[in-house]
């Protein structure tokens, strides 16, 4: 049982950072958005309330995810195949990395036109005006939000509960991803998915800063930043959970996040993050990368372990 688990769990971690999300393959989040949009148009169009069809979406969307993976993952040899698929599908680290990687090299290099586009695909906020400066900035903040995302929550999930509960976690964060905008057109249909994501989050945001402050001290980043100091700046963003892991990559690369930012055409000041004054660089987004992959290895040891003692 014990190396059954090790093998699963480090399988879906190596094999998501390895081969990340080819987006020519088929992937079950995909799968999700379209059903999501289908839903949004029927929600719509019916005339009942909007936040009442918000609710009733999450609940019947979760047991039916907690259902079909259930008995897909049960079926005879196939079952052992799409759990481990569905695992590593769940994980998407390897993709964010791959995706910071390329905007990287098109702001480096000065592709400005380029880059927006490449960042914008990775960022809710509009990106047309950005100059490299802002390039860095919201890959940064993008990159560093996006690690509680793309691996902590699924990955703590996945360990302690299981494929079905992962996905079932996939289908609240994916519908508020996509309907979760405190905007009028959103507020109604995406609350309740915005309050189970929040919830489910809670804690991988907080294990996930963790684990950067750890990491840190390994790689020798900025040795001062503390504990209380990450927790502060986090809390003064309006997400309970969105500045954990931005502010512990404020406060390790010594850069400021947050300001100015435009979404949906609209500007909004966001609360500063971090102390530093340094200017964005390619090499700032390295340290990012190298401290995300090194604090990811530290939060899966530590889930696997947990996973060990629990089983």
């Amino acid at each position: 049982m014990f190396v059954n688990i090790i093998i699963f769990l480090l399988f879906c971690y190596i094999v998501d950072l390895i081969v990340g999300d080819p987006r020519s393959w088929p992937h079950p989040v995909k799968v999700l958005g379209k059903a999501i949009n289908f839903i949004e148009h029927k929600c719509r169009i019916t005339g009942f309330s909007l936040r009442k069809c918000g609710f009733i979406v999450l609940f019947l969307g979760v047991f039916l995810i907690l259902f079909l993976v259930s008995l897909c993952i049960s079926l005879p040899f196939f079952g052992l195949v799409i759990s481990l698929y569905l695992g590593y599908a769940s994980l998407a680290l390897g993709c964010l990395i791959h995706e910071t990687r390329k905007a990287q090299k098109l702001i480096a290099g000065k592709n400005i036109q380029q880059a927006r586009e490449a960042v914008a695909c990775l960022v809710s906020r509009d990106t047309e005006h950005l100059d490299q400066q802002g390039l860095y900035q919201a890959l940064a903040e993008s990159v560093s939000e996006n690690y509680n995302d793309a691996f902590c929550a699924p990955f703590m999930y996945l360990s302690l509960l299981g494929v079905p509960w992962v996905w079932a976690y996939k289908f609240v964060s994916t519908l508020d991803s996509m309907w979760g905008y405190k905007v009028s057109h959103w507020k109604d249909l995406g609350y309740a998915a915005a309050k189970a994501d929040d919830i489910l989050a809670w804690i991988p945001a907080r294990t996930g800063a963790l684990s950067m402050l750890v990491a840190s001290r390994i790689l020798r980043l900025e040795s001062s930043v503390s504990w209380s100091r990450i927790a502060g700046d986090a809390r003064k963003t309006d997400s309970p959970n969105a500045g954990w892991t931005m502010s512990a990559a404020a406060h390790l690369l010594n850069v400021r996040m947050g300001g100015a930012a435009s979404y949906f055409g609209k500007t909004r000041i966001k609360p500063e993050i971090g102390s530093g004054d340094n200017a964005y660089s390619k090499s700032k987004i390295d340290e990012l990368i190298n401290l995300i992959v090194l604090s990811s290895i530290i939060y899966a040891a530590f889930f696997t372990l947990i996973a060990l003692i629990i089983s």
